[in-house]
């Protein structure tokens, strides 16, 4: 075998482990799951590693004892301390697979190639805004029709 064709012999090879390292992740990260209940116990939120609400139980009594919107707030804040534990699990699934090349949580979150002034939150600049006397529909279509 040539020099040349052993080294794209290796790369391939190289090539293969990554991709049979990226599937192992993939699995991995398919089977997080982590829940979180009310302190009552009323409701439990089961989410994801991507964050995705994937069950979410709710005992009857939680309809008789809270209204509408403190049921709700019960619901997020499960979902929300679920969703946190999910995220752990899933760092840690990606740390080995990243090394040093990437921070996990910024990678699961979307920003690890932003930088710093692309991830600040711009202020709205509103002060030029003024919604009066202006028409929002655009009735040049209607107008025609008749």
């Amino acid at each position: 075998m040539t020099e040349h064709r052993a080294q794209v012999e290796e790369l391939l090879a190289d090539y293969r482990r990554s991709r049979d390292q990226l599937a192992d992740v993939h699995r991995r990260l398919a089977r997080v799951s982590a829940s979180a209940q009310s302190a009552d116990g009323l409701v439990t939120a089961t989410v994801g590693a991507r964050g995705e609400l994937t069950d979410l139980v709710i005992d009857a009594e939680a309809y008789t004892r809270y209204r509408p919107s403190e049921l709700a707030a019960h619901i997020v804040r499960a979902a929300r301390e679920a969703g946190a534990e999910a995220f752990c699990g899933a760092e840690e699934i990606m740390a080995p697979a990243l090394g040093r090349v990437a921070e996990p949580g910024s990678v699961l979150s979307g920003t690890a190639d932003l930088s710093e002034d692309e991830l600040a939150v711009q202020p709205l600049d509103d002060s030029d805004d003024t919604f009066e006397d202006q028409n929002w529909l655009d009735d040049s279509e209607w107008s025609k029709a008749r």
